[in-house]
């Protein structure tokens, strides 16, 4: 007999969010070659939202988000990790298109 799947629904304005993994060296605006695991204090990661609370109402499922990944519940789910969070801990939001832009881009 086989498990049955259960589908993950989020509650009220939870979030959660798959982390996307630096598994590479980076280099500073200078030049300077930062190994992958060198940890930098207070840096805020990028990661793609899978799943979204009722009471989100910023973000949806497929947007690329901002946060800081140091206080967040992590979630294995079929051997992925994810992390849960709330809404108004996520710090920005990355759109195609806006009308009030920061002139920003990715």
């Amino acid at each position: 007999m086989t498990d049955p799947k259960f589908e993950i629904q989020m509650l009220h304005d939870r979030v959660m969010v798959k982390t996307e993994q630096e598994t590479e060296e980076r280099r500073s605006s200078a030049g300077i070659v930062i190994p992958a695991t060198v940890t930098m204090a207070n840096r805020l990661v990028w990661g793609e939202v899978c799943a979204v609370g009722a009471n989100a109402r910023l973000v949806k499922a497929g947007d690329k988000v901002l946060f800081n990944s140091d206080d967040q519940y992590e979630v294995e789910v079929g051997g992925q990790v994810y992390l849960v969070m709330r809404e108004r801990d996520l710090h920005a939001v990355a759109t195609p298109q806006t009308e009030q832009g920061t002139g920003l881009y990715l």
